[in-house]
């Protein structure tokens, strides 16, 4: 769609011809009417678009009817395809003119009506033409070509317009993620769930463990951790004290929470991201402006050629000079009608698509294949994108006279009451080692800090420095380790035990295992890595030093990102943004590839134009050579598409015929768009070797 073009019910647009999508989808609507309209008339009309074809290639060798019978009976099978399966197109191609914006509708309306109607002539008064076009006892007629091509425009818009419902997935997977109602208190203190359309600014809204924050707000009562991944990105939990701020769409784990909602409606950071993903999404490239520029000169070209065919011949040619005229002028509509140059783009990108999926990269649009190759400057978020996504145990420092296997057992003791990921982890390396866990008394989770309780006869106390310091547990002994730890992106835990220090346990996110090597092969192919976490700057700068990143933004958030990939297309950079979270989409959907990680969140390859179904890094340089491959085969195949016009079009319009007698008749020019055609699906069957 032309994104300039905006209007206050469906219709189709005056430029394009295509039809208008709603600028914000909601959840409620059903299916695209049109998808299934064509469908409907595709899949009804197939069966006599195959009879007439077979008709007009056997029929003159099976004999089963006189020639003349069979115009007759291939004008009653054609007029369903053309005049109800055919409608829409022609329609456009009427609006087209119109609204003075010629496009390929023109073509395709101008091309199968005048095929159409010449046959329809041809049949009914034959005795109007010529005795050099009667052959085996009739005028040549063309329905087929009429109906072949209307049948494969069918099918052309189906899988166009299957691929256009992806735009709105985006939207509507974010638009899924909010909760449909909240739990508000009265002035009584009475609760009662309400559609979260009723919440104002102001109420009191109480949050359940397991139960998603319904808009913004900040915490008034309780304690609890929220998994923020949906939006942060971030794996770990943040556990929330009164006072802190909660995100609409978020996850509650554990605890009970009673909040203040602050922002509702479309002033929710939820809502937020999904404006700028419908933003970008609306967004054109320009590449597509300058096809359609050259598209409207073609279109204007092969009607002033035709017209011009019917002119000359009609004043200047031998008798039946009109004949003559309307013949000549329907062969250059028939040989200009654009099914080569149609396919020449779809064919590449089809097999291209699924060359790239045996690879583990999946294409959402011909406009991703055509701009990979271009690119310069690749954004990547961390977790997922670069890291695994998911915290894992790393590795235990014992203090002086304990042994790591000890402190281990007791730490993942302790943490069996814990429902923080970090103590999964922890658990987890313990269970994997083989060691016993000791039931856990009195146990206790101090928000933010750390864990309590009595393991045996031991009283222990895992977490952070402030949980320490409130034991009266000096870590010095382990301070430089641990700063080491932090350095490289891990999060550190101490283990005391009744006040003395046995150890420090480190937890991380690691960096996967394939992603030096794919950042190495961006780097050679010329590409400037730059990352952007929601990671503090310290984490960021660790992960990106190892990695040999050449600029690191930390701390950043979904419109951050979306501003970082504003700039560098600003500054003339082709951009492509990698990336695995929901906070990541407004920047997928804006760069000039989007690609996510087929690890990631739905709406993260919703938004994206490439997802890498294994979230290996290394698919990109893949996908890269495939773009290479893919856009010299399509300009290839272009080529073949003019060819056959700059050579058809004026045999077609008879400008040979003068000096050789040369005249092109439409079955010719019906054979050479079809051998324009084959080779065009021929070329772009080459790309299945790579």
């Amino acid at each position: 769609m032309h994104p300039e073009i905006r209007q206050d019910h469906p219709g189709n647009c005056p430029k394009c011809g295509m039809t208008l999508e709603p600028v914000m989808p909601d959840l409620e609507s059903d299916e695209n009417p049109e998808l299934v309209d064509f469908q409907r008339r595709f899949w009804w009309t197939l069966p006599l678009t195959v009879v007439v074809t077979l008709l007009a290639m056997l029929g003159h060798r099976l004999q089963w009817f006189e020639m003349a019978t069979q115009s007759w009976i291939e004008l009653v099978l054609s007029l369903p395809v053309v005049l109800w399966a055919g409608w829409p197109f022609f329609e456009r191609g009427v609006q087209s003119i119109v609204n003075r914006s010629p496009n390929m509708w023109t073509l395709i309306g101008l091309g199968t009506g005048a095929a159409f109607v010449y046959s329809v002539v041809a049949t009914v008064a034959p005795q109007a033409f010529p005795a050099s076009f009667q052959a085996m006892g009739r005028v040549a007629v063309y329905f087929e070509a009429a109906v072949v091509i209307i049948s494969l425009t069918l099918l052309g818009q189906v899988l166009e317009l299957k691929a256009r419902s992806q735009t709105s997935a985006a939207i509507k997977s974010l638009l899924g993620l909010a909760p449909k109602t909240a739990r508000r208190i009265d002035e009584q203190g009475q609760e009662s769930d309400v559609p979260l359309s009723h919440v104002h600014v102001g109420d009191l809204l109480r949050v359940r463990p397991g139960e998603k924050v319904p808009v913004d707000g900040v915490v008034v009562e309780g304690r609890s951790a929220v998994d923020e991944a949906m939006l942060t990105g971030e794996p770990i939990p943040v556990v929330k004290n009164p006072g802190d701020k909660l995100i609409g769409a978020t996850m509650n784990t554990n605890g009970a929470l009673v909040m203040r909602s602050e922002r509702v409606g479309s002033a929710t950071m939820l809502a937020q991201i999904v404006q700028m993903v419908a933003q970008a999404q609306r967004s054109r490239a320009p590449m597509q402006r300058m096809a359609d520029q050259v598209a409207g000169y073609f279109v204007v070209a092969v009607v002033g050629i035709a017209i011009l065919t019917l002119l000359a011949w009609g004043l200047f040619g031998p008798e039946p000079r009109w004949v003559y005229g309307l013949v000549n002028a329907v062969a250059v509509l028939i040989i200009a009608c654009p099914c080569a140059l149609g396919l020449a783009t779809p064919m590449s990108i089809m097999v291209a698509t699924g060359r790239g999926a045996t690879g583990g990269v999946l294409f959402r649009d011909a406009a991703a294949i055509e701009n990979l190759r271009k690119v310069d400057t690749l954004i990547v978020d961390k977790t997922g994108t670069l890291t695994e996504g998911r915290p894992v145990f790393e590795r235990i420092v014992p203090a002086a006279g304990q042994t790591e296997d000890e402190v281990l057992r007791l730490a993942a003791s302790l943490d069996q009451g814990s429902e923080h990921p970090l103590a999964d982890a922890i658990v987890r390396a313990a269970r994997e080692r083989g060691l016993e866990l000791l039931k856990t008394q009195d146990f206790e989770s101090g928000s933010g800090i750390g864990v309590r309780g009595r393991v045996g006869d031991r009283q222990l106390a895992l977490g952070n420095t402030v949980l320490m310091a409130q034991a009266g547990v000096s870590v010095d002994a382990l301070k430089e380790q641990a700063e080491a730890l932090r350095a490289q992106g891990a999060s550190v835990m101490y283990l005391a035990a009744d006040g003395q220090l046995l150890g420090l346990l480190a937890v991380s996110d690691p960096v996967k295992a394939s992603t030096p090597e794919a950042l190495a092969s961006l780097h050679a192919a010329g590409l400037r890595i730059v990352m952007a976490t929601g990671d503090g700057m310290t984490t960021a700068r660790a992960v990106g030093q190892r990695l040999g990143i050449d600029e690191v933004h930390g701390e950043v958030k979904p419109a951050d990102k979306l501003a970082l990939v504003s700039r560098l297309q600003a500054e003339g950079r082709v951009v492509a943004m990698a990336g695995d979270g929901i906070n990541d989409a407004p920047a997928l959907a804006k760069a000039d590839v989007g690609i996510a990680m087929g690890t990631g969140t739905d709406v993260a390859m919703n938004s994206a134009q490439l997802t890498l179904v294994k979230g290996d890094l290394r698919g990109i340089s893949i996908a890269r050579g495939l773009s290479e491959d893919t856009v010299a085969n399509m300009k290839q195949n272009l080529l073949f598409a003019f060819l056959y016009n700059a050579l058809g079009i004026p045999i077609a319009a008879g400008l040979l015929y003068p000096f050789t007698g040369w005249l092109l008749s439409p079955m010719i020019a019906a054979l050479a768009m079809s051998l324009s055609s084959a080779s065009v699906i021929a070329n772009a069957l080459r790309l299945r070797k790579g």
